[in-house]
């Protein structure tokens, strides 16, 4: 037994058998230190895993929950997932009174099968078993117990301790059950003991328990809630899935995996081969045949997502993407694959983990830890990175989604992990010019132009494609920081088509009330239309770290032209502010008849020890109160 003190409060760790989390159904039984700031408090969450071979393996689940209020429904419903390769044996479910009666038992007609297609997605054979089970008066207790078998064993469970915020635990347990021959994998976070295993019959048993975890509190600008959880990840060593054996002891075994099932998919047929070799004949930079083929891609495709059995994996062949003109990531990443051979140019299939904000791969622990595929077109200058799914995507460009992580690259020789291109402040720009033209009424007309690049510029691009010009307008009302305009006019386009690519926005602007007039005084805010408002909050005892995770330039440069008769009374003192997170600095300056303000704010990415926290609302608190600086225009006696 052990204590342990953290962000979730005081855990007593035991490797127990599962029966010992049987819990009461009587919610009045709950520790009140368990139901402190929780919406439900999970009784027993039960998961057993038992690998039966390297082809297949079942799932046992029991799951009993206390909702607590209103906020907390969301446990009283359960979802579980089906496919081709896996199959649900039953589901049982019952929902319990305060005082722990059986209100009532889950029928089979109370059981919801849906289909878990993704939009975009053509051929999915992805289902749901959808159970809801509730009571209009809290607190009540629900109780679930299902059990699942799969011939996918590709992927092994990670074990959540606790899993949502504002939820308590009593009693979680984790067990894989593994034939002796059969060592697991696995990977512990944030707990603070080792596994306990034993022997028996045969096999051998992994085991994790936790108690009493009270909720989690994710402190302001931390890591975030799946960076902190006690978690246990497992994988595999041999598996097998549709008759493709494979290993994933290390990246490189996984990407042999892989590579077995591309194996003979990427044959173009002779005229598409010839179409290319026409198209790439005069160009002798294998980048630009490689940006070449990747448009002639773009043009002849779309995206489809195809998810049938090992389909969810295995790319369609070359030929079909060609002659269909549609494939998902997979599909049309070793199709573009296909065109660049025949150009000519290596490449390598590289499977990712895509999406804005998502979770790094654990990068020592090599297991399918990937949902997206690109392209990766090495040279001996430069690499080239391919999204493979877009029409419209500029060849280089990784941004937000597959920007700045890893990937892995499949070689014939086997997996190699990568980084994707990293981004610092100045790739994330924002460079505006502003002029204002200002009348002695406190109103004025202006013109604004701006360049966006990097991460900033995504937004507008999408906008561009799928968005209306009424659309657009609407968007750029809402995202407009200005306190009161009119836009008479505005244009979005692209200005560079590259790995860089940027956006240029013009808006013509009516600006009925720019400036406050107080008698014979203008007072104007020359910082027009970047000010910047968020400072998170003071708090005491900061445990986690202090994380910025989007780096950013902005420049703003303003210019008034001065009204007839009115001279700078009050002008504000340059500011320059420094701190580890970024730096900034602003200064307002008379040239002639015009008043002329300069803004710089750069942010960087950043994780720094909890001691840094206050530096940063120091910081943020001190950019928010320089923008929001003021100039004083005075009538000159007439």
């Amino acid at each position: 037994m052990k204590n342990w003190i953290l962000a979730v409060g005081v855990v007593v760790l035991s490797c127990t058998s599962a029966s010992a989390g049987e819990p009461s159904y009587s919610a009045l039984t709950i520790d009140a230190s368990l139901k402190k700031d929780a919406n439900a408090v999970v009784r027993a969450d039960d998961v057993i895993f038992t690998v039966h071979s390297p082809q297949s393996a079942s799932q046992k689940v029991r799951q009993v929950v206390t909702i607590l209020n209103e906020n907390g429904n969301g446990h009283a419903s359960l979802a579980v997932g089906y496919d081709k390769l896996t199959k649900i044996d039953y589901i049982k479910g019952a929902v319990y009174d305060m005082m722990g009666k059986k209100v009532k038992t889950l029928k089979a007609s109370d059981i919801t099968d849906v289909s878990a297609v993704s939009e975009g997605t053509l051929f999915d054979d992805n289902r749901m078993k959808v159970v809801k089970l509730s009571l209009p008066s809290y607190p009540y207790t629900v109780e679930f117990e299902y059990q699942t078998s799969t011939n996918n064993l590709l992927f092994y469970p990670t074990w959540y301790a606790i899993s949502t915020d504002k939820t308590s635990v009593e009693h979680s347990y984790f067990q894989v059950s593994m034939p002796a021959d059969m060592p697991l994998r696995y990977r512990e976070l944030n707990l603070p003991a080792k596994v306990e295993t034993a022997q028996t019959n045969g096999r051998k048993l992994y085991s994790w328990t936790m108690k009493n975890i009270t909720p989690l509190e994710v402190e302001p600008m931390s890591m975030g809630y799946r960076d902190l959880i006690p978690m246990v990840v497992t994988a595999p060593s041999d598996f097998e899935v549709h008759g493709y054996k494979g290993n994933m002891n290390t990246w490189s075994d996984f990407g042999k995996w892989l590579t077995q099932l591309n194996a003979g998919r990427d044959i173009l047929p002779e005229a598409t081969k010839q179409e290319i070799k026409n198209l790439t004949a005069a160009l002798s930079d294998p980048l630009a045949k490689a940006e070449a083929a990747y448009n002639y891609m773009q043009n002849k495709t779309r995206y489809v997502g195809i998810q049938l059995g090992i389909g969810g994996w295995q790319p369609f062949e070359a030929t079909t993407v060609d002659s269909k003109g549609y494939g998902d990531c997979k599909a049309l990443s070793n199709y573009t694959k296909s065109l660049l051979e025949a150009a000519g140019v290596t490449s390598y299939y590289a499977v990712i983990r895509g999406g804005e904000g998502e979770l790094p791969i654990i990068n020592d622990f090599p297991s399918n830890q990937f949902n997206h595929v690109v392209l990766c077109v090495p040279t001996a200058k430069d690499t080239l990175w391919l999204e493979c799914t877009s029409q419209t995507e500029d060849a280089g460009y990784t941004g937000t989604f597959t920007g700045d992580r890893y990937a892995l690259l499949v070689k014939p020789e086997g997996g190699v992990l990568v980084r994707t291109p990293q981004f610092d402040a100045k790739d994330n720009g924002q460079y505006r010019s502003v002029k204002v033209k200002l009348n002695a009424q406190g109103g004025g007309v202006a013109e604004a132009t701006t360049l966006f690049s990097g991460s900033q510029h995504e937004h507008r691009k999408t906008m561009t494609h799928h968005y209306s010009p009424e659309e657009q307008l609407k968007w750029l009302y809402k995202n407009t920081d200005i306190p009161a305009f009119e836009i008479k006019k505005f244009t979005l386009s692209q200005t560079e088509k590259s790995r860089s690519p940027k956006m240029k926005e013009t808006l013509q602007l009516d600006l009925p009330r720019v400036a406050s007039v107080s008698g014979k005084r203008l007072f104007i805010t020359p910082n027009l239309m970047n000010r910047w408002t968020f400072v998170p909050p003071v708090t005491e005892n900061r445990k986690q770290d202090v994380v910025w995770r989007e780096p950013f330039y902005d420049t703003d440069t303003v210019e008034y032209e001065i009204p007839a008769g009115y001279l700078p009374e009050s002008v504000p003192q340059p500011v320059k502010i420094s701190s580890v997170f970024g730096e900034y600095k602003s200064q307002v300056s008379i040239k002639g008849g015009r008043l002329v303000y300069v803004r710089e704010l750069t942010m960087h990415k950043s994780r720094q020890a909890p001691g840094k926290y206050q530096e940063l609302v120091n910081f943020l608190k001190q950019v928010s109160k320089a923008d929001q600086q003021q100039v004083v225009l005075a009538a000159t006696p007439s």
